[in-house]
């Protein structure tokens, strides 16, 4: 029997039955919201509250998003391509001490990566996948620029979206994809 903790899958199944039945048009929010009612919740706010609560009371793990970490080799570099052309901005920096390597965290909406010039943390020539919506504003963005190292370009790809990919100094490839 399920019970509050399964409103997710419930949700879930309540969309897929009445898409079954050829009833469409139910947002998933919608959906989490009806199930929400059927728990005698006023809405899925405090039922999401409800199953946070119960998840820390089972000590459950929760999982956050990955934060990759990327290798840079210069401090000047990394500002140049991941501030100044992409348009991150930084959350913070440290350095065991001046003149030490410098190991930050740039954010840009709810992209989070770490770069560090740290022997050992990552390694060079890894790919990111970012998804994200507004490519076309985004690749235009970029191009107006005119960034001297990179001339990227948007391309369909065969997992139903559109892509750009650009890579950083220090051989990093961030791919930037957006599903139709």
């Amino acid at each position: 029997m399920r019970d509050f903790r399964d409103a997710k899958t419930m949700a879930k199944t309540l969309r897929a039955e009445l898409e079954r039945h050829g009833l469409t048009g139910l947002t998933h929010s919608r959906s989490l919201e009806i199930v929400a009612r059927q728990f005698g919740f006023d809405d899925w706010n405090v039922l999401a509250a409800k199953l946070t609560a119960a998840e820390r009371a089972r000590g459950a793990a929760r999982l956050g998003a990955p934060v990759p970490v990327l290798r840079t080799f210069s401090e000047a570099k990394a500002r140049e391509f991941y501030l100044d052309y992409l348009g991150f901005e930084v959350a913070w920096e440290h350095r065991f001490e001046d003149g030490a390597p410098l190991y930050t965290q740039v954010e840009r909406g709810d992209t989070v990566l770490h770069l560090s010039e740290h022997h050992g943390d990552g390694s060079p020539g890894v790919v990111v996948f970012v998804p994200l919506t507004g490519l076309d504003a985004f690749y235009r963005e970029l191009a107006a620029k005119h960034y001297p190292n990179l001339n990227p370009g948007v391309e369909d790809v065969p997992w139903g979206a559109r892509e750009m990919a650009v890579i950083d100094p220090f051989g990093n490839t961030l791919r930037f994809n957006e599903y139709r």
